[in-house]
């Protein structure tokens, strides 16, 4: 390792010093997430058609994908056609969610949704790994409707039911899926963060060292084993798309008195987390 890319060796009391100092910003930052969350449970809903999705056993109405359940949160995983591998940012990232059981006593439910045709979009997640249900809207125009149209971005969308009638209350994609996941948290407490080859530190941003070779191919992997790069290969882009029971005291957060990574990789290359810089 290069030791011009090491950060400046100090004495403990100026590095807590600084460590004191950078609390001070995270703290602040924890306060501030906290009111945009309270502000977004505040936010006005609308009013979805009556949509009809594919399923595992066969056509399934919107209302009946929340199984049970008054909230519902969708990924929209994007699809191409006649590809082994999709979406490799997309793929990282519904493999972080393997026990989602804790929604249950949210009266939540998490699905995945993509235009693929259920027959191919079930093989894929199977030979992903994923556990969670997954959905097509190849035949539907939900998915254009909700900002992943087909061949195009991924998104999260978050649902509301009361009874029959379902309510859009919250949509993102590109990087707004970012705090969705502990893939980049983790990265980010590195002294490197998104380097992979330690030869060069970051001074700011999220950015990566440009590369004469360009963007490697738009292939996932065969394991969603999450190592790291056993060479300094080239780094993949960033890229990164009516009355309600609330939960019990005992699973709410009180509300804030102070306003406050998926992966790409070739076929001999290890899993690398997409989907940062859009």
């Amino acid at each position: 390792m290069n030791a011009n890319a090491l950060p400046p060796v100090v004495d403990a009391d100026t590095w807590q010093h600084q460590l004191d100092a950078l609390r001070g910003r995270e703290r602040a930052a924890t306060r501030e997430l906290d009111a945009i969350a309270a502000q977004r449970r505040r936010l006005p809903m609308v009013r979805m058609p009556d949509y009809t999705l594919e399923g595992e056993n066969g056509p399934v109405r919107l209302a009946d994908v929340f199984d049970g359940s008054r909230q519902l949160i969708i990924y929209n995983h994007m699809w191409f056609p006649g590809k082994e591998w999709q979406c490799p940012g997309c793929t990282g990232f519904t493999s972080q969610f393997t026990r989602l059981e804790f929604l249950d006593n949210y009266d939540a439910r998490f699905v995945v949704v993509t235009q693929g045709p259920i027959d191919e979009a079930l093989a894929y997640k199977r030979r992903v790994g994923n556990k969670m249900a997954w959905y097509s809207t190849a035949n539907s125009p939900f998915g254009t409707d909700v900002g992943a149209p087909p061949g195009e971005g991924f998104a999260v969308n978050v649902f509301l039911r009361d009874g029959d009638d379902v309510y859009r209350t919250w949509h993102t994609n590109g990087r707004g899926t970012e705090q969705l996941s502990h893939t980049f948290a983790l990265i980010d407490l590195l002294p490197y963060g998104g380097r992979r080859n330690g030869r060069t530190r970051p001074t700011a941003g999220r950015g990566r060292p440009p590369t004469p070779a360009g963007p490697p191919p738009r292939t996932s992997p065969p394991s969603m084993v999450l190592t790291p790069p056993s060479s300094p290969s080239r780094p993949a882009p960033v890229r990164r798309t009516g009355a309600f029971t609330a939960p019990p005291p005992s699973a709410r957060r009180a509300e804030p008195s102070v306003p406050a990574t998926p992966s790409a990789r070739g076929r001999n290359s290890p899993v690398r987390f997409a989907h940062r810089d859009r």
